[in-house]
């Protein structure tokens, strides 16, 4: 998570009103507004990697693949998050260009600094999203993932990708290589080794 803005609570609509006019990003949790710090270029091209293999395997469908510049609203968490990458195949959310809120399919990528969060609160909130099959975490310090996929009991089940293994997306039925997701990402020591 973000530092924490110095600001007043504020309500979903205050926040929404207020951040269009902020030329930073701002993750919105329950009043509280938190500025996005930026992130790492192994970061960014794991996520870009991730959004070309769906945009390319879904294009022609209904299902939109959005990276980090757009707002996830979780209405029973009182949120808004900027995920890495997400899918949606809402109609309701095609018509709606500023907020999407009914994404099948979540992926973070972690960072030292994030890690326990979106593994826990931040997965805590997304677990509330009535459309959301799978959440994707993405290590590029390990190049392990652990992928969440909720059953059709409701419940979610770990099914992690150990280093040069692929991962399995049921959500919308596409398989990315090692290869794809690693491609021209920095190896795990180079990452590692940085200040």
């Amino acid at each position: 998570m973000g530092h924490a803005a110095a600001l007043p609570k504020m309500s979903a609509e205050d926040f929404l009103a207020w951040d269009r006019h902020e030329t930073l990003r701002h993750e919105y949790v329950r009043g509280e507004v938190f500025l996005m710090a930026g992130g790492e270029d192994s970061n960014a091209t794991a996520a870009l990697n991730i959004g070309m293999a769906l945009r390319t395997h879904l294009r022609g469908t209904p299902c939109r693949t959005f990276l980090s510049d757009v707002k996830l609203r979780v209405e029973a968490a009182d949120c808004f998050f900027y995920p890495d990458v997400m899918v949606t195949c809402s109609a309701a959310d095609a018509a709606d260009r500023l907020v999407k809120r009914e994404p099948v399919l979540v992926v973070e990528v972690l960072s030292p600094s994030t890690a326990a969060y979106d593994r826990g609160d931040k997965f805590s909130d997304y677990r509330q999203l009535p459309s959301l099959r799978e959440y994707l975490l993405v290590d590029p310090q390990s190049r392990r993932c652990d992928l969440y996929r909720k059953g059709g009991d409701g419940l979610w089940v770990l099914h992690p990708s150990a280093a040069g293994e692929a991962v399995t997306l049921a959500s919308v039925d596409l398989t990315i290589t090692a290869e794809a997701l690693w491609d021209e990402v920095p190896p795990p020591e180079a990452i590692q080794a940085r200040p």
